[in-house]
């Protein structure tokens, strides 16, 4: 599967679980809601492990269209993505006993991910795909998709706001693999310094300099398109 690693152990988590994700949840399941506020995802990670299975479908339909986007951005494979977002929360399930809330769940959960991530890319960097956009996709910036908006923008418009985003994507997949992965988790996940600096085992500084070094990169490639 794509360099994804799944043994049987993995029949843990339902498929029909995970499919379900996508879908709105049931009127039975989880929620966070307690008297006087609400629970932390840290807490409801500590219900999983005290063997809530309802609290793992909710962090499951809380995080998979997340982690689908991220996984896609580092494998750019649908596919992939899908499968590698799934084996990210077989991870997170199996761990379950063992975790520990020491950090925000987030910060743990895209440690996971990267970890995958990461492995998968250098697994395949010889069979990667070209990177693609496609004209329903949304504009990074905008959300906004590349077809014609209400006849506001021409076909010339399309076609250099294709070309823009088309150039964005090749410039991050070319980026060093730690800024590739500060950038996208900074930009296209919206976390922040401190959060990145947790995921990726680094000073807050270090990744500051670390952003810094990949935007200043990007902005000489692409000053054509700015």
């Amino acid at each position: 599967m794509n360099g994804v690693e799944i043994d049987v152990s993995t029949a843990a988590l339902d498929q029909g679980m995970w499919m379900a994700a996508a879908t709105p949840p049931p009127a039975r399941a989880f929620s966070p809601a307690v008297a006087g506020g609400e629970l932390s995802d840290a807490e409801v990670m500590l219900r999983v492990k005290a063997g809530d299975q309802p609290a793992f479908d909710y962090l499951v339909q809380k995080y998979r269209r997340p982690i689908v986007s991220f996984m896609y951005r580092m494998a750019r494979s649908t596919a992939a993505a899908e499968d590698l977002a799934q084996e990210v929360f077989l991870r997170v399930y199996r761990s379950r006993e063992s975790y520990e809330a020491s950090a925000k769940f987030t910060t743990w959960l895209y440690r996971i991910a990267t970890n995958l991530a990461v492995n998968h890319a250098r697994d395949t960097r010889h069979e990667r795909p070209e990177v693609t956009v496609s004209l329903d996709e949304p504009d990074e910036d905008t959300g906004t998709t590349l077809e014609l908006p209400d006849g506001t923008l021409n076909a010339e418009q399309v076609m250099l706001r294709r070309e823009r985003m088309l150039a964005i994507r090749r410039k991050v997949e070319a980026l060093p693999e730690q800024q590739k992965l500060a950038v996208i988790m900074h930009k296209y996940q919206q976390m922040d310094y401190k959060q990145i600096a947790e995921v990726l085992k680094k000073s807050e500084s270090a990744t500051k300099s670390l952003l810094f070094r990949a935007y200043e990169t990007l902005r000489e490639q692409l000053k054509e398109y700015l």
